[in-house]
């Protein structure tokens, strides 16, 4: 164990087993959970984006194919196929070359065949995979690179196969073995291997224009790049070069305006480009040079390359390019690149991002780690205890803090073991985990559908644009619970072998459950036990079938997948959700009679909540805001319902014009029911077709 790489993969060999040997955990082979386990660590680490692991293997001809998993980035045409080598040997040995390369090559063939038909030829139909290879025929011009990523617990050693193009598509390859998982899972590394070697890459090198302040422990360089260079830059390493400041973060509305004029100037005008455009910022660890033979420096590489400011403009040229099919020709782009000499590299970096992006409308909420938000949330993480004491949660709000704190715990056998207790890696809440929780819950299972980024990504440009109060240790509460009900969604959709979409169904149907009882479940009563009752999995199992049936019908002939990322598709779902039916599971009868919001959640007090205080619920929730709106004003102008009456139809209406991201409560729905039906007999409101009917008790009629 002195050895951090021979620890580092035993560590991991022992979650491999601890996953695999769970009764919980769905029925997967070693490599098939290595897979599964890397891609998710990875996607914590912001490494990769909306990676799903698949396998799939078969013979087209006479040769093999086989993935391992997969991901795909349509803004830059890239299809990512991951193809794994799993061993188990301790310690990491270096794998063959040829293993390597007949692992590149089936991954590659299942491409071929994909985009050759090999959808109409797999068994059944309507597995993921079937999905992934009809997807890939049908977007099959769109692709313009192909990138073959190595998952490994072994070592591949420095040389892989040389890059190379099929059908006018670039083919990369990649690979995370476990030294490199361990640089960025285990040690945090997050920049080395990003080594920009300008001649191979683009052809040229960049004449500069030094400069070398006495003071500030920095030098600055100054340069003109040609778009076609920093988008090929972009193709090449993707959002990992704006990993150390905002990320994707950049904000969504106006997005689409400004890139749009970029669009517009790279088309019409692309000599102009330099002269309307800001330009970037770059830092990076170390920057190679060479003589142009007249005394002038040229920039040859660029290693730890981060762009802290214009990734934006970058992302841009990129589209323009690759999606687009614009011609850069002629696109010059002004670039600052400082190299930091000495002091700390990451608070210059950080120091550097604020001050660039302080000129346009990235926000200091845009760096995510050190937003308050996710401070406050780590800081109750750290105080909120389970009630026996004996535990807690664990925030990683920094990526690694989870494995840092679990590496100082190792040093002392008695901090070890507490350690171990007391945060388990089962409870363990990283950012994207958070988003994703939130999002479904709060009727957002189509943004969750966008894999965990970019989920992430929407979470927090909606609290940018609506902050909730400072979460306080009810909220933190409330959060778990509702961690702790997603989970328990996912174990039972894994049991039940669904043959593709899981996730996709998980967040539907956690969606589901929220919309049918307008948000309301015993949060309180879930924290306490630190787990959902039988009566509440046995609803989920019996809600996830229809789930499935309703998700593919809504689909109709378009590709699944894409269609479950659409507002749409959340609004054609809820119009179908299974009903509830008595009796209900422990933690809904025994729900707030007000759902919880930002701030102190309601304890239930008083009868509990039967089927028919949801069913009311639900019917107020079709109305849309006009009608209670009309209904109020009408029903109190002429008397036919009481002021206070009127005020509770205003506050509905209030609610459904935001989405109904408020619910309205059981001592709401049942008057509200009875004034729309008392203004609606009385001839004030058209057409009874306009709004649900009811009886006289505000049962459904």
């Amino acid at each position: 164990m002195d050895d951090p790489l021979h620890g580092f993969a035993e560590a991991f060999a022992a979650d491999i087993e601890e996953a695999v040997s769970s009764p919980d955990a769905p029925t997967l082979f070693s490599g098939e959970m290595f897979t599964k386990l890397v891609l998710e660590r990875l996607e914590d680490a912001e490494r990769l984006e909306q990676a799903f692991d698949l396998y799939q293997e078969g013979h087209t001809g006479r040769a093999s194919y086989r993935i391992d998993g997969y991901a795909i980035d349509d803004e830059r045409g890239a299809l990512e196929l991951f193809t794994t080598i799993h061993t188990g040997e301790i310690p990491p040995v270096r794998l063959p070359t040829a293993d390597i390369r007949s692992a590149y090559d089936r991954a590659l063939r299942f491409a071929r065949a994909s985009m050759e038909g090999l959808a109409d030829k797999l068994e059944p139909s309507n597995t993921d995979a079937s999905d992934l290879a009809r997807r890939i025929e049908r977007e099959a011009d769109r692709i313009s690179s192909i990138r073959l990523i190595l998952l490994t617990d072994q070592l591949t050693g420095p040389t892989l196969p040389a890059d190379g193009e099929w059908s006018g598509r670039t083919i990369e390859h990649d690979a995370f073995d476990m030294v490199r998982l361990h640089r960025i899972l285990g040690e945090g590394e997050t920049r080395s291997d990003i080594a920009v070697d300008l001649r191979q890459l683009a052809g040229a090198a960049l004449p500069c224009l030094p400069v070398r302040p006495h003071a500030g422990g920095y030098e600055a360089y100054l340069t003109v790049m040609p778009g076609d260079m920093l988008s090929k830059i972009y193709q090449r390493y993707g959002v990992r070069l704006l990993e150390l400041n905002v990320r994707a973060f950049l904000g969504i509305q106006g997005r689409k305006s400004v890139n749009a004029e970029l669009r517009r100037t790279i088309a019409d005008q692309p000599a102009m480009f330099l002269a309307y455009n800001n330009g970037i910022v770059a830092t990076v660890d170390e920057i190679e040079f060479d003589d142009d033979g007249a005394g002038r420096s040229l920039i040859t590489g660029l290693r730890g390359l981060q762009i802290v400011n214009g990734g934006q403009t970058t992302a841009s040229l990129h589209r323009a390019r690759f999606k687009d099919r614009l011609s850069l020709d002629g696109v010059e782009v002004p670039v600052k690149i400082i190299r930091v000499t000495s002091g700390d590299l990451a608070e210059m970096v950080g120091s550097v991002s604020r001050a660039a992006n302080r000129q346009n409308t990235v926000q200091q909420a845009d760096f995510s780690s050190n937003d308050p938000f996710h401070q406050e949330v780590e800081a109750l993480a750290n105080n909120c205890w389970i009630d026996s004491g004996r535990g807690r949660w664990f925030y990683e709000r920094a990526r690694g803090s989870y494995l840092a704190a679990e590496q100082k715990a190792s040093y002392r056998a008695k901090d070890e073991q507490a350690f171990r207790v007391q945060t388990p890696r089962t409870r363990r809440l990283s950012k994207l985990d958070l988003a994703r929780y939130l999002n479904a819950w709060n009727g957002l299972p189509y943004r969750v559908c966008l894999g965990g980024q970019k989920n992430f990504q929407h979470f927090m440009q909606r609290l940018k644009d609506q902050p909730p109060p400072p979460p306080d240790e009810a909220w933190f509460r409330r959060l778990i619970a509702t961690a702790i009900l997603y989970r328990a969604a996912e174990r039972i959709i894994r049991q039940m072998a669904f043959p593709a979409f899981r996730s996709q169904i998980v967040a539907y149907l956690v969606a589901g459950l929220s919309q049918r009882t307008g948000g309301r479940i015993d949060f309180e009563g879930i924290w306490r036990r630190q787990a959902i009752s039988s009566e509440l999995e046995d609803l989920l199992r019996s809600w996830a079938p229809r789930i499935d049936e309703v998700l593919r019908a809504t689909a109709g002939q378009r590709n699944p997948g894409e269609w479950f990322k659409r507002e749409e598709c959340w609004k054609a779902v809820r119009e179908d959700l299974p009903d509830l039916c008595d009796p209900l599971p422990f933690e809904l009868a025994n729900a707030a009679a007000r759902p919880a919001g930002d701030g102190v959640a309601e304890k239930h007090a008083g009868p509990a909540l039967s089927v028919e205080d949801f069913e009311r619920i639900r019917r107020c929730m079709e109305v849309d805001s006009a009608t209670w709106m009309q209904a109020a004003e009408l029903g109190q102008r002429s008397k036919t319902i009481h002021w206070k009456t009127a005020g509770i139809l205003r506050t509905l209406a209030g609610y459904a014009a935001g989405g109904w991201d408020k619910r309205p409560s059981t001592k709401q729905a049942k008057p509200a029911l009875d004034a729309l039906q008392a203004v609606r007999h009385a001839g004030l409101l058209g057409s009874e077709d306009e709004t649900p009917q009811f009886d006289a008790d505000g049962e459904p009629g």
